[in-house]
Formats: C-alpha cells, structure tokens, sequence
C-alpha cells in the first residue's frame, strides 16, 4: 500500500454502479469530493441482479479481509424489477425476492462488518419503495 491507509467506500451494484464513473457520473464525484481522503472502490457489475449479487458476497467482501470498508453503498434493482422474460431466463426478480436479497446484503454485511463500526446505504428502485408505504 502506497501512503497512509484511508477509509474504504465501496460501489456495490449493478451497470448504474459500474457506469458511474463515466461522463461526471455520481461515483466520480464521490470519488472527487473524497479524493485523498477515502479510496472509493468501484464494484459495479454489467446485467446484475440481486440474485447473482448473493452469490459472490463472500467474495466481494469477505469477513477476513485486513481492510475493511468504512461505507458501503448498495444499488441493486433496476435489472430486477425488468418484466420477467417468457422463456424464465433474464435478469427479473420477483418482488419478494428482490426484498429478501437485500435482507440478506445487510445482514451479511452487518455480521462481517459491525465491530469496525462500518456504514451503509441501500439504493433502492421505486416498487420497493412503494412497497413500505
């Protein structure tokens, strides 16, 4: 590692987190604001869905890391709440589902993360949203 350690902020989602260092996209201007003061980790993912975000977790943020995240922020749902396809393949999740993924991203990230006093945020699409009111 190069220089002093700083606090760790990860992008974690789907082609909304991974274009959004593209053309001023909002992980480029947090990567700006915090520039020298945190290192902002692009995980973004192209055709992702909650589904497939569950089954690299223990990848992506894995409980014995030496480093570990001081925020993390969560953007799953757009590919999810796609229409489901005809032929039952495509990147739709059903609505409960979709809920329980997220459920299971904060808890695996609360279980691995909570002593370090760690940060995060969910980002979520509209019919969730709705769904609580």
């Amino acid at each position: 590692m190069v220089g002093p350690q700083r606090p760790q902020f990860v992008l974690f989602g789907s082609s909304i987190v991974q274009i959004s260092y593209s053309n001023g996209g909002w992980g480029a201007i947090l990567s700006d604001i915090y520039a020298r003061k945190a290192d902002v980790l692009l995980r973004g993912y192209f055709g992702w869905n909650s589904r497939r975000a569950i089954e690299v977790l223990d990848q992506v943020f894995p409980k014995d890391a030496t480093v570990q995240p001081t925020l993390v922020i969560v953007y799953f749902g757009g590919n999810d709440s796609m229409g489901p396809h005809s032929s039952g393949l495509g990147p739709h999740v059903p609505l409960p589902e979709y809920i329980e993924n997220m459920r299971k991203i904060a808890t695996h990230l609360k279980v691995s993360y909570f002593t370090t006093g760690m940060s995060f945020s969910f980002v979520f699409e509209l019919p969730v949203f709705y769904f609580y009111l």
